[in-house]
């Protein structure tokens, strides 16, 4: 049987264009009905008509575009709904598990889905049928409308063209974050609160927030002030009479980055490393405390850069995700000033390589190798979803050499990483043994237990580790740290937690050892971007800018937040450090910091190497701070 098309005249000039405008009404109305933003609802028409029109103008402009190519009003206001709808869902998806919605920079995500991204982030995608069920009937209307739905004008070329030229150049245009685009968004107009991307999305609705966030930051850039960082390192007097060595070969270093690691414990409900005895046993042989980290629930790089740099993303508002946004094909590193020392560095994770860009990031931050999941054994244990924090640990254990240079591996785990709501193969005895607080009901409880089994289990790890490297006859030093807070927000909502905070303000923990020397333990809380130079400093190696880092401790390590956690800023004399800090990092960044330590103080020099006894060396390694002329009184209080 052969299934004839509807063939239709078009209707009238004017009809069409009525048509037209009538549609396109209806499509703004709709937009900001599905947005759901209160700043958006459309019974605001008559108070706030600019506030709907902008937020339907990208949905508006894609629309327009394929009327064009179309000429059917309906078909294309369809197809622009559901590119809309498809850009919602996935930001109710962000909020439910981040509670924080989409940024310009998640859209980099796209180019992700090939390295290993679209396998990780599937997870998050919802389990029920229904939602599959209405892409298909979504489809079904496509093709109907493709078939039956009459052209709304004739075939003219050229007004056609213009059109669509026309739209597109918009389109790119603000894509491209335009100036001009801002007389539509304009900050004030609009109402952006750039400390709250949540805010400003339910006040706005969620297009308008990305359009004003491109066009405010999407191109930020900072001239630094040569002077105020002059003054700031002057300040500090860095210079020979700090520079402390090793009285032995320098150690081995192996720093571990928890995949969302934190402490359970301070939740209602539990006690403190309830969850962690190994941590807690570690605590009590060095260094330790809580860490501010810049991201929450994801965004793993954040807190890697940070930690592997030195440079706190405080000072870039724009880049959201440092390996995909920084193109520098050398960037100053804890990597790059260890290999200047003589180390050999390996990058170790379990994953694919192309994720998050890591395998460019890291040659430009100085690793010598990237071992990445193709590298691990055959049949390489996983526990959950991924690869368990045993085979981590043994794949350290199994790089880290008896002889030769000293070596640096910097390990990321993975067997930790959400979503908790589904753990195929893992050990649900155990799992089911983990106490719940009663606050915690539904899926959630579920969902804790399972992220409270993978952090034994990487607690675990991290005293066998402790333990094996204390019987090498080479010195070690051994980093530990959470990279962010698992994203289990209506669990942290139902049971609250022991400081009264929210979980955007929660802090993580992170530990400096020399196992098998035991020192008595010191406490400080400091920043992601503050930890580097706390390794180095017990490895008695000394860089200008590492050794500053360690100076600015107490005025700045509280102001490192999660992008949408509630705004803090600098405060009395902390405001000029907070911004000189911030020269001096764009300065770093642009190999442009050098001249200005080299004029206050005469160079650095090398590390000693002598043959001192490794047990000497060790536990010469981890030794009290020196004082800072602007260190205020630290605290091991949760923040």
């Amino acid at each position: 049987m052969t299934v004839r098309r509807r063939v239709a005249n078009p209707p009238a000039g004017w009809k069409s264009l009525l048509l037209v405008v009538l549609w396109l009404f209806a499509f703004v109305l709709w937009t900001d009905l599905i947005d759901g933003g209160a700043g958006v609802n459309p019974l605001l028409l008559l108070k706030a008509p600019w506030r709907l029109f902008a937020n339907a103008v990208p949905g508006l402009l894609l629309a327009l575009l394929l009327l064009a190519l179309t000429r059917k009003v309906v078909l294309s206001v369809w197809l622009a709904w559901l590119v809309e709808a498809l850009i919602l869902g996935i930001n109710a998806l962000k909020i439910r598990y981040l509670a924080t919605p989409l940024m310009p920079a998640d859209f980099r995500m796209i180019g992700q889905m090939q390295g290993g991204g679209g396998e990780l982030l599937s997870g998050y995608l919802p389990h029920s049928p229904w939602p599959w069920l209405a892409i298909a009937a979504a489809i079904a209307i496509i093709v109907l409308l493709a078939l039956w739905e009459p052209p709304a004008f004739t075939r003219r070329a050229l007004p056609r063209a213009a059109l669509a030229a026309l739209s597109l150049a918009a389109l790119v245009s603000l894509f491209a974050a335009v100036p001009g685009w801002k007389k539509v968004y304009a900050a004030g107009k609009l109402g952006l609160q750039p400390w709250s991307a949540r805010n400003t999305s339910r006040h706005t609705g969620l297009f308008s927030s990305l359009a004003l966030y491109r066009l405010q930051y999407g191109n930020a850039q900072h001239t630094p002030d040569v002077a105020a960082a002059r003054q700031l390192i002057a300040s500090e007097q860095i210079g020979p009479a700090t520079t402390a060595s090793t009285s032995g070969p320098l150690p081995d270093i192996v720093i571990v980055q928890s995949e969302s690691f934190f402490d359970p414990g301070i939740l209602d409900g539990y006690t403190p490393l309830q969850f962690a005895p190994q941590l807690a046993r570690l605590q009590r042989t060095g260094d330790s405390g809580w860490m501010y980290v810049p991201t929450f629930g994801g965004g793993t790089i954040r807190t890697e850069f940070e930690v592997l740099t030195g440079l706190s993303l405080r000072y870039y508002r724009n880049v959201q995700f440092p390996y995909l946004q920084f193109h520098e094909t050398e960037i100053p590193s804890l990597v790059r000033t260890l290999k200047s020392h003589g180390y050999r560095t390996t990058a170790l994770h379990a994953n694919r390589p192309e994720f998050w860009n890591r395998t460019a990031a890291f040659k430009a931050l100085g690793f010598d190798r990237f071992i990445s999941i193709s590298n691990f054994p055959p049949n390489t244990p996983t526990d959950g979803r991924y690869v368990s924090d045993k085979a981590m640990t043994d794949e350290i254990l199994r790089q880290l050499k008896p002889g030769g240079p000293p070596q640096f591996i910097f390990a990321i785990s993975i067997e930790a990483h959400g979503p908790y709501d589904f753990e195929p193969g893992i050990d649900t005895a155990a799992r089911d043994a983990v106490p719940v607080p009663p606050s915690i009901t539904g899926p959630w409880k579920l969902q804790l237990q399972n992220y409270i089994y993978h952090v034994q289990h990487a607690d675990t790890q991290l005293g066998r580790l402790a333990q094996a490297l204390a019987k090498r006859t080479r010195p070690s030093l051994l980093a530990f740290y959470g990279d962010h807070l698992p994203a289990l927000v209506p669990a942290f909502q139902d049971a609250g937690f022991d400081n009264g905070k929210g979980f955007f303000e929660q802090c993580v923990p992170w530990l400096l050892v020399a196992p098998g020397h035991p020192h008595p333990p010191r406490r400080e809380n400091l920043a992601a971007w503050m930890l580097p130079g706390l390794v180095l400093d017990a490895a008695g190696i000394h860089e200008p800018y590492f050794e500053l880092t360690q100076r600015v401790v107490d005025p700045l390590a509280p102001l490192t937040r999660a992008p949408d956690a509630p705004h803090v800023d600098a405060q009395g004399p902390a405001v000029a450090v907070d911004k000189a800090m911030a020269d001096v990092t764009w300065l770093r960044m642009r190999r442009k910091l050098k001249p200005l330590f080299a004029a206050i103080a005469p160079a650095r020099p090398a590390a000693a190497t002598s043959t001192a006894t490794p047990a000497a060396a060790s536990s010469a390694s981890l030794r009290p701070r020196k004082p800072a002329t602007m260190a205020h009184s630290s605290t091991t209080v949760q923040p």
